[in-house]
């Protein structure tokens, strides 16, 4: 729910000189204002529209500026205005952002078609107004919009997409792919989309019946079953091409004739106008500043800057005219100490003669600083306002030229309540000095979850369960005996060929072992397989039982069980600027639950680069000190180190508790105090590299120990570690994600939580392996400079980097460049990366000293030179360091040219650039395992394992060891072999494309209840349309299989006249087949021959009759017991004989398609036959 504002803030947007300002636009055609401090343009702006009641564009000077701003007038005014995105031009760089390009096409629509709920509010940068375009006219052409109902050829649907820039693909992946099956249309549409609630993409699908859209919902990417129905879908032209200059306009042009152009700060708009212009590899479709102003000239137009001189730029061109300029009352606000004790003092005094509003983000901020306030001044709180909101940058009203500019205090008023004091309006991150978090975060692109065996191709090494290492060789249709069944084919050594049923794909994992060269393929019937098996599985037996045996010599030892959440623990996590994902509010539970436990914690948080680790790790240590105990970060590089304390330090800024960090950018002196003061307890949290693990360092009551990283310490620190773990809590963190299948089998080994959900303000990172080309690298950079952003060049050897430095300001004269790495001396070092946080260069070029942990969101371009001398995840983490903010980031590995590549270079180097979307790290880490070997997830002398049986048949063999050392059974699915004849496959015609049969075979052979088949089903009639037959004799076999599963059948085989059940208990299934057409015997404990009726052997109609029988009998077997119920009335009762079960088996299998009218007539005659032979026979 949004909040009230403060009457004091209300007062601002009345205040009489914002009201007098408003007077003068209406007057004139331009007027000028100067004074603006802070965030107080938005304020400005917010009362001319209250006072107007007309249009804004607000135009700027820097492209994140214009989301700032937004923020601002969101706040003051109560309405969020539209931001129109700049393009990202690069020359020949490919294609543009398709949601930037999305976005613009959507503001003009809704400009062009009159927007609802209040005149437009347009926030601009320069260099977005000065990109041209397309017409009124030409913009019918590039947008749009689909309604249910509409008469529509696909045909015209399908090339208008392949027009407009859409990837046509067989399953849609990513924002701007499209799909077509049959008469379905598949579209992932980028951008904002208010109306069916997403901000960056849209998965729709447009059903068609015949020539008409019978419907259009929103789809789920991983399962494509269908969610939300919608009665209308935009479509928008994606290539974001700036039009041809006599097919084009300003932006200007789209704007209602009443509306008001605001200028913040005209010099700097003209400055940035200049700088993109010298930076374009070509203008064209680009308007120059003064073609804007001169098309400004229409509008009424407003000119604020901080200073008076700061009008010049826009004012210059109106020379001779008579241009009004008012200065506003505003001031700067002061800045206050970093210790929060001093800051509490300042904001005591500024109390007493300003009124003040302190923005809190959230309601737990606001509870700790009214705590705060109270503890050292008590009635501060009562003095000052705070309401929740965000606020940029604060302003003082009331201390510059010209008074408050409130009304004027009647004889005998209060002062304090008339406002004539000035008003103070700062954020909450001012005061604490936090650094400024932007807040408009929006949600991740959704993306289908990642399967190793969906990127199966002929060729590829496979592992069949039974069998052994064979090479795939296809997918195949087979008839036998007149059915038919798809196959996948398998190749062994000595030319032995196995053809296993894609219905049971379960049997087949792709093999995954660390092998450079390739794998031994195993013999058909050798007995090799099974050895090689029992071999590994005694190794992972001995791994797992030493693993339970440590668990269990730390569970003896004593630990500190922590109590639960204090309403400090609860506030502190509350005050987190993002909204955690459901797996950081799991992992965060696991933690607390692990720290209340009366034994040393021991878990390891595996997540993506920029998962959220730090934010839970941040959380443990609170729980820890706020009880007294010290915490140690453990951290790999000094430069991660220094990282660690600056997030710290800002996150515990509100809290009496001292975080400091200790490595090679302090002194020795600053060294020798910050040890000192650790061991008198004064510290509470310390971070640093491995010199924490020195001897010297000595903690008064150590608690918690976070390990960022552990593989990458050496052996001896490991050691220092390991018995570290018997007495105190150890959180170790690692941003090699570990693989959902070995973290399901090593549960009950090691405590691990898995962070695989993106939080909402990443973004998938663009990746591209090219030469080294000077004029691709000068583009890359232009572009980026071009929206304010910053530019990391890794070049890996200290002993030329200069001369690269030298090479790259070469390219791009105007840009700041600094150079960075790890030989430098320390403070030379710390220096540089402060100068680059703050943006005071625009290029990084640097060593690998930013792989771990770095985090600058402006960030948004990586190039890695000689990037084929990279390791794969060591390349993944550096692609890590951007893409952390709302602009698409780049990621270029520069390739040396006249240099060969390696096979194994170029498979890394091939596995990062197609592994781009988010949570790529999963398929990396599979990738990793694949190229060479598994050492970094389960230790070295594991991977000759992995390499002998695969990856996948590792971690089944490891589950099946813990569940015997635990003396759990077997956790195998209970499903039965049947063999009756059926066709039952997923014809081509149906889904042409192999990887999504495959998939399908994939889900289907992973149901594990009915529910499932059920949901599976719907699923399939969503995305590909009602299902032939074959699908449904497929689905309904699913489901004989777990049913017969169920009630203990192993095997159920048709051999006429009888078909043959193999079991474990002849009884229970006997009495679920008691309604059965035909007879039953018993021949021992394991085995029931059925005997049906002729008309029930044909494998479709034995199929439903056995089914349907089993799903009675299950029914009624988990159905919970009914109360009581009155007798009903009586009914007359059906007429019963001898052939009364086949008969309604009969009318069933009439009902659900098996048997044709003319089929059921035929058998119930038959059946009829020999119920009168019978009868007389009795007779």
């Amino acid at each position: 729910m949004k909040e009230i504002l403060p009457a004091a803030v209300g007062r601002l947007v009345a205040a009489r000189a914002l009201k007098d300002l408003a007077a003068r636009i209406a007057d004139a055609a331009t007027v000028t204002a100067s004074g603006l401090w802070g965030s107080s343009v938005a304020v400005v702006t917010a009362a001319v529209e209250a006072h107007l009641k007309r249009p804004i564009l607000l135009v700027c000077g820097h492209v994140d500026e214009a989301d700032d701003l937004a923020d601002d007038m969101e706040l003051f005014h109560g309405r969020r205005p539209a931001v129109l995105p700049a393009l990202e031009l690069a020359g020949s760089l490919g294609r543009v952002s398709e949601e930037t390009a999305a976005n613009r096409m959507s503001l003009l629509k809704r400009l062009s078609g009159g927007a609802s709920g209040g005149p437009p509010l347009v926030v601009a940068s320069v260099q977005a107004l000065m990109q041209s375009v397309p017409s009124p006219r030409q913009l019918e052409d590039l947008t749009w919009t689909l309604h249910k109902g509409q008469k529509l050829e696909i045909e015209k649907l399908i090339v208008w997409l392949s027009e407009h820039g859409y990837n046509r693909l067989e399953q849609v992946e990513v924002p701007g792919d499209f799909a077509v099956r049959g008469g379905i249309v598949d579209v992932y549409l980028p951008g904002e989309h208010p109306k069916a609630g997403e901000d960056v993409g849209l998965p729709v699908r447009i059903d068609f019946f015949g020539d008409e859209i019978e419907s259009i919902r929103t789809f789920d990417l991983s399962t494509l079953g269908s969610r939300q129905a919608l009665d209308e879908v935009a479509l928008s032209d994606l290539k974001g091409q700036l039009p041809d200059t006599g097919d084009s306009t300003s932006f200007l042009a789209y704007l209602p004739p009443d509306a008001v152009v605001v200028f913040w700060a005209p010099l700097e708009i003209a400055e940035q106008a200049r700088s993109y212009l010298d930076r374009l590899p070509e203008q064209k479709g680009i308007y120059p500043l003064e073609a804007i102003l001169r098309q400004s000239e229409r509008f009424a137009r407003l000119e604020l800057s901080q200073f008076e001189q700061g009008s010049v730029a826009v004012a210059g061109l109106l020379a001779g005219r008579d241009v009004p300029h008012v200065r506003l009352p505003i001031g700067s606000l002061q800045k206050f100490e970093t210790d929060a004790r001093k800051a509490m003092g300042e904001l005591d005094e500024l109390s007493r003669t300003h009124e003040v509003v302190i923005f809190c983000d959230n309601a737990a901020e606001r509870a700790r600083l009214l705590e705060l306030m109270e503890a050292g001044h008590p009635g501060l709180s009562k003095r000052v306002d705070t309401p929740i909101g965000y606020l940029h940058r604060g302003f003082v009203w009331g201390d510059g030229e010209g008074g408050t500019g409130f009304q004027p205090v009647e004889h005998g008023q209060d002062a304090h309540a008339t406002g004539v004091r000035p008003l103070a309006v700062l954020g909450h991150h001012e005061l604490f000095h936090r650094y400024e978090v932007r807040r408009r975060v929006q949600k991740v692109i959704a993306s289908r979850p990642v399967d190793s065996f969906l990127d199966l191709k002929v060729g590829d090494y496979v592992v069949h369960v039974a069998h052994g290492i064979a090479r795939f060789t296809g997918i195949q249709t087979l008839s036998s005996d007149g059915r038919s069944e798809e196959y996948l084919t398998l190749r062994f050594e000595g030319d032995g060929v196995l053809h296993v049923p894609a219905s049971r794909i379960h049997l087949v994992q792709k093999y995954v072992g660390g092998f450079h060269g390739h794998p031994k393929l195993s013999r058909l019937g050798s007995g090799a397989w099974e050895k090689q098996k029992q071999k590994v599985s005694e190794a992972v037996m001995d791994m797992a039982a030493e693993l339970l045996e440590i668990q269990a010599a730390r569970a003896a030892e004593p630990g500190v069980a922590y109590p639960p959440d204090t309403e400090w623990q609860r506030e502190f996590e509350a005050e987190f600027p993002y909204q955690p994902t459901p797996d950081q509010l799991t992992a965060a539970e696991e933690i607390k639950a692990d720290m209340s436990r009366p034994r040393p914690m021991d878990r390891l948080l595996c997540g993506d680069v920029g998962y959220g680790k730090t934010e839970l790790a941040m959380r443990a240590a609170f729980k820890a000190v706020e009880y007294g105990k010290q915490v140690a970060v453990l951290v790999p590089t000094t430069v991660l180190a220094e990282q660690h304390y600056r997030s710290f330090k800002e996150r515990f800024a509100d809290y009496p508790f001292t975080v400091e960090s200790i490595s090679r950018f302090k002194t020795a002196k600053q060294q020798r105090q910050t040890i000192r003061a650790l061991a008198e307890g004064k510290i509470d949290v310390l971070i640093g590299t491995h010199r924490l693990l020195s001897k010297d360092v000595k903690f008064a009551d150590l608690g918690l120990v976070v390990v960022d990283e552990e593989q990458r310490f050496g052996v001896t620190h490991k050691e220092r570690l390991k018995q570290m773990r018997r007495t105190v809590d150890v959180l170790t963190m690692s941003a090699t994600p570990i693989p959902r299948t070995l973290h399901m089998s090593m549960v009950g080994l090691r405590d691990i939580s898995s962070l695989t959900t993106a939080p909402q303000d990443r973004r998938s990172v663009v990746t591209e392996v090219i030469a080294y080309d000077k004029e691709r690298i000068r583009a890359a950079i232009l572009r980026e400079l071009n929206r304010d952003g910053q530019v990391y060049f890794v070049h890996n050897r200290v002993h030329n980097i200069l001369s690269m430095a030298e090479e790259i300001q070469a390219l791009v004269p105007d840009a700041r460049i600094l150079i960075g790495h790890g030989q430098m001396r320390e403070h030379e070092l710390e220096k540089v990366m402060l100068a680059f946080i703050r943006h005071e260069a625009d290029i990084l070029v640097c060593t690998t000293i930013i792989e771990s942990g770095l985090d600058i969101p402006n960030v948004n371009t990586i190039f890695i030179n000689q990037a084929d001398r990279f390791g794969l995840s060591e390349l993944h983490q550096l692609r890590g360091r951007v893409g952390r903010w709302k602009h698409r980031a780049y990621c270029y590995l520069l390739l040396p040219v006249g240099r060969p590549v390696t096979p194994v270079a170029s498979k890394r180097l091939k596995a990062i650039e197609e592994y781009s979307h988010l949570g790529a790290g999963f398929k990396i880490a599979m990738r990793d395992l694949e190229i060479r070997g598994a050492g970094n997830i389960l230790g070295p002398e594991q991977s000759g394992h992995i390499a002998a049986v695969g990856y996948e048949m590792y971690c089944q063999l490891l589950e099946e060891a813990v569940m015997q050392l635990k003396n759990k059974p077997k956790a195998r699915l209970p499903e039965a072999h049947v063999e009756i004849g059926l066709s039952a496959y997923i014809p081509r015609q149906y889904i042409p494309a192999d990887r999504q049969r495959m998939d399908l075979y994939r889900r289907i052979s992973r149901c594990t209840d009915l529910q499932m088949v059920g949901e599976l089903q719907k699923d399939m009639v969503d995305a590909f349309g009602e299902p032939p037959r074959q699908v449904l004799v497929l689905l309904a076999l699913t489901e004989l299989r777990l049913l017969a599963g169920h009630f203990g059948v192993d095997s159920i085989i048709r051999q006429e006249p009888d078909v043959i059940l193999k079991l474990n208990d002849a009884g229970r299934v006997q009495q679920a087949l008691a309604g059965a057409p035909g007879t039953l015997r018993i021949v021992d404990e394991r085995t029931l021959y059925f005997r049906p009726p002729a008309t029930f052997l044909q494998p479709e109609a034995l199929l439903m009759v056995l089914r349907n029988l089993m799903r009675t009998a299950y029914d009624q077997e988990t159905a919970a017991p009914e109360p009581a119920k009155p007798a009903p009335a009586a009914v007359a009762a059906p007429v019963e004989g001898p052939h009364r079960p086949e008969l309604d088996q009969l009318a069933i299998l009439r009902k659900q398609g098996v048997l044709s009218e003319e089929e059921y007539q035929s058998a119930r005659k038959r059946l009829a036959g020999q119920t009168l032979s019978a009868a007389t026979r009795s007779s």
